[in-house]
């Protein structure tokens, strides 16, 4: 099954009309997973028909109003349906301060578990049955984190021709083999995964970088991953300027993406400066340096493929 990528906001620093501020979701194997919550999210949830009460972990990159703004309406969205699930939000410190004032100040009815994780820890972040997600420090004018969610290996492909060679009978043992389990045979003789299977096959990679000047150790965080989303604020005549704000241009992200190795690059979080036609000069950049580069837009769906 393929992950699937939803963009709810694009924009940086304030909302424009079809705009809205930065936000992306991804859903594998039914779970909901939310990266940022700008202004704005709610309504793309509801213009893409998603069920956020599926939403089972959601992760802040910083607590700078575009990336937040949107977390109360969702939290109170989720009293109003059936959940059973505890909601898990990660972040760097003030996380729990912000959402304990809204929904403090605001009286916000929650009738489930909210379960905060505040770290500035680099590494493994959590672990779900058949993946990680795991963070990095970033360099903004507050704590930021970057994020990238890992894929356990697969098993190997599987090849019958060998099983009957060595004669495995068809069913149940076949199982065992492709679950990674030795078998042994009516004459006494054991056959192990390795001699009827391939080498084990890369799961996927997503990561999501935004805000943040280049640094040490970002080329190898993004490494290999399947599709990263990165902001490209600015072009690169206004490079001083994303300089002084700790902010990415968008030729810097395309680099940033050549050098790691990715197979995609979407960017997001752009300036309100530029119209959604400016757009292209981005993109144009960004392609410069990778040209698999692309622009992300609101309400956008992408797909994250195996590779073999």
């Amino acid at each position: 099954m393929n992950i699937e990528v939803f963009v709810l906001g694009s924009g940086g620093m304030m909302p424009l009309p079809g705009r809205g501020l930065t936000s992306v979701l991804l859903r594998r194997e039914g779970d909901l997973f939310l990266f940022d919550c700008g202004e704005g999210t709610q309504i793309a949830f509801r213009r893409l028909n998603l069920r956020w009460k599926k939403i089972s972990r959601i992760f802040i990159s910083h607590t700078h109003a575009d990336h937040v703004t949107g977390l109360a309406g969702i939290l109170s969205l989720s009293s109003q349906v059936e959940r059973s699930e505890p909601l898990h939000i990660y972040g760097p410190p003030k996380v729990r301060a912000y959402i304990d004032h809204y929904i403090n100040v605001l009286g916000i009815y929650i009738n489930y578990e909210i379960v905060i994780h505040e770290s500035m820890d680099e590494g493994l972040l959590c672990r779900g049955d058949d993946f990680e997600v795991h963070t990095m420090r970033l360099r903004h004018s507050k704590p930021c984190m970057g994020y990238s969610l890992v894929e356990d290996e697969r098993p190997g492909t599987f090849y019958p021709e060998r099983a009957t060679e060595l004669e495995v009978p068809r069913g149940p043992l076949w199982s065992q083999l492709q679950a990674g389990n030795d078998v042994t045979l009516e004459d006494g003789s054991t056959v192990t995964p390795d001699q009827v299977m391939g080498a084990a096959r890369a799961g996927r990679k997503f990561a999501f970088v935004t805000d943040t000047l280049m640094c040490p150790g970002l080329d190898e965080f993004v490494s290999n991953a399947d599709l990263l989303i990165c902001e490209g604020m600015f072009t690169h005549d206004l490079r001083n300027s994303a300089r002084d704000k700790k902010h990415l241009t968008a030729a810097q992200a395309g680099a940033l993406a050549r050098r790691a190795g990715v197979r995609r690059m979407g960017l997001i979080h752009y300036s309100p400066r530029y119209t959604d036609r400016e757009l292209r000069k981005l993109v144009r950049e960004a392609r410069e340096e990778f040209p698999e580069a692309f622009l992300t837009r609101d309400l956008q769906e992408l797909s994250i493929e195996f590779q073999d």
